[in-house]
């Protein structure tokens, strides 16, 4: 904000004579030792009495002697020479909130809330950006002239911080020299625009490179004193400067650089999780793309694994692991189920995993384009809870549309069975023939369907349009098989996984809460142990072939923080911006 000094600021204070010393609050003794003298000057240089007047009132000006008193403040705390620990605070945070996300320790919960707080994200992107000195503005490049016969040199001076230059080198064996590989955006060459990628480097602070490797080139920037890089180049024939692009993608699989035998350079890669969402910032290169962390503005970008390279090494993998795991991969994971679950028949099985199976093997999971969808009236998006048998959906169901039958409706399915005498045809069930329903699957119209003591069971995709044309929420707990036709731009749902808590917390509360078994048809008794292990077996397998359909996790440690954590993603869905499929966004608008 600027300060507007009128006329009236620039003339000395009423009883005041000129060239008189004013004892401000804030008046510094330099500025007051010049007051003093000012007649003294004006007199030597033959001022006159206006010229007098103008600077008496400039020097006892409030605004002037603040400034002055605030310059004398930094003059004093740079003279100590502090230097900041990290440049890369926001990114620490961002690690560490990750690696306390399954704790359940108090203190690790409040340390996770105040690194998510926004004040404190700013604040660390702020340390950021004054640790890595971005507000310097970028030197010159200095071109030496050359003859036409002569090779055109350019001498690039970059200022020396704790920040890495953000470029990589390599030896061309063509040119015989050592060459810029890649310039990562928004790294400290980037932002100067005087690097180019092709850019032969002849000599680095006066030290020639002729006949030395690019680990040679590190250790004399490592060497350096602090001050200036001098770097001297030879220009590439075309040097063309990328633009940053606006796609985002969710990552669909965990990378780690450090375990890539792949990367060119393993310090310049970029970590990531599975359900991160990445802002690519170039795709020039067809195997390793660059990106930040969404949100992470002033960070600079570093190296992940292309579309292209990921899914053709998933596939190798899968080829090499055939014979060991017969499940295969997904999301570029080995397969932490090595064993056979136990067949055990549920109450009913609303599913037919013989047509799908095919379809998993061949899915291979890399990233997915994203985009922000925005909540407007008349966007109702059914809220979808995944999970295996007996870890609590069915609850978490009916505790959700009981807080508001107004709001929240659940599909009723469709069954091929004689309707019994208590029954309610469109409360219980829709009756149907079995013709009928065997026609509707054979036209692809029910979400999920199966056969139980020799009748047909389904849900139809005809309902869950009707509800959410109707206003409401649309509240359903399939098979994750069905996540193929609700998972679409047409419904938009938001998808929950009920995540099984460890063996030993699954049997104490479940014990403690007298839970009855859903593997039992008549549910009379409790659960086995090896039903515990199956609910948590399966949870593991769900959440390693499907987690990549999943917009959210809920571990059901307890059940009314389950229940608390289900309302609070539920109100978000309704009030916030959410990262879907960009072509949900793109038919939406």
């Amino acid at each position: 904000r600027e300060t507007f000094l009128s006329n009236d600021d620039l003339l000395p204070p009423k009883g005041m004579a000129v060239g008189g010393k004013y004892n401000g609050t804030h008046s510094d003794q330099a500025l007051q030792r010049l007051l003093a003298s000012l007649e003294q000057v004006c007199h030597k240089a033959h001022s006159g009495d206006d010229d007098r007047a103008f600077l008496a009132a400039l020097l006892q000006n409030k605004a002037l002697q603040a400034l002055v008193h605030i310059h004398t403040k930094i003059v004093s705390f740079s003279n100590r020479g502090i230097a900041p620990s990290s440049c890369d605070a926001s990114l620490t945070a961002e690690k560490v909130l990750h690696a306390l996300q399954k704790n359940t320790d108090l203190e690790a919960k409040e340390l996770c809330i105040l690194i998510s707080s926004p004040h404190v994200k700013a604040l660390l992107e702020a340390h950021d950006i004054i640790a890595k000195k971005d507000f310097l503005p970028s030197l010159t490049e200095a071109i030496c002239e050359a003859e036409e016969d002569e090779e055109t040199i350019k001498i690039v001076q970059l200022v020396k911080s704790n920040e890495p230059l953000g470029a990589t080198i390599k030896y061309n064996e063509i040119a015989k020299a050592i060459t810029i590989a890649r310039i990562m955006h928004g790294g400290a060459a980037d932002r100067s625009g005087l690097i180019h990628v092709g850019d032969e480097v002849h000599e680095v602070n006066g030290v020639s490179l002729k006949g030395k490797a690019p680990h040679d080139v590190v250790s004399i920037l490592q060497q350096s004193q602090a001050g200036t890089i001098t770097l001297k180049l030879v220009p590439a024939e075309e040097a063309s400067v990328g633009r940053e692009s606006r796609v985002r993608v969710r990552a669909l699989f965990d990378y780690d650089p450090a375990a890539d035998p792949l990367i060119p350079c393993k310090e310049a890669g970029l970590q990531f999780w599975r359900g991160q969402v990445l802002h690519l910032v170039s795709q020039d290169d067809p195997n390793w793309w660059q990106a930040r962390w969404e949100g992470q503005r002033s960070s600079r970008a570093g190296l992940i694994p292309a579309q292209s390279l990921q899914e053709r090494r998933f596939a190798s993998l899968r080829v090499m692991n055939q014979d060991d795991d017969d499940e295969g991969l997904s999301a570029g994971c080995y397969s932490p189920m090595r064993k056979e679950l136990k067949a055990r028949r549920a109450k009913k099985i609303m599913y037919d995993v013989s047509d799908n199976e095919d379809f998993d093997r061949e899915l291979i999971s890399t990233y997915e384009e994203v985009a922000k969808l925005y909540p407007r009236p008349g966007l109702h998006r059914p809220i979808v809870l995944i999970g295996p048998p007996g870890v609590g959906r069915n609850e978490l169901k009916r505790r959700l549309v009981a807080s508001d039958p107004d709001k929240f409706k659940t599909t009723i399915p469709y069954t091929s069975r004689p309707m019994k005498p208590w029954e309610v045809d469109g409360r219980d069930y829709y009756f149907v023939s079995r013709s009928e329903m065997e026609e509707k699957i054979r036209q692809g119209r029910f979400v999920e369907h199966g056969e139980y003591r020799g009748n047909l069971y389904g849900t139809s995709l005809d309902t869950v349009r009707a509800i959410v044309d109707l206003g409401y929420t649309c509240v359903l707990n399939p098979h994750p098989q069905a996540l193929k036709m609700l998972r679409t731009a047409e419904l938009k749902p938001f998808v929950i996984f009920i995540k099984p808590p460890s063996i030993e917390i699954l049997k104490e509360t479940r014990n403690k809460a007298c839970a009855r078994s859903t593997f039992d048809e008549n549910c009379s008794r409790g659960f086995t142990d090896d039903e515990f292990h199956d609910i948590v077996y399966l949870g593991h397998k769900m959440d390693f072939l499907y987690g990549h359909m999943f917009d959210l996790t809920i571990v059901n440690e307890d059940l009314p923080r389950a229940f608390y954590q289900l309302m609070a993603a539920v109100k978000a869905v309704e009030a916030e911006p959410q990262w879907v499929p960009a072509s949900w966004v793109v038919t939406s608008q």
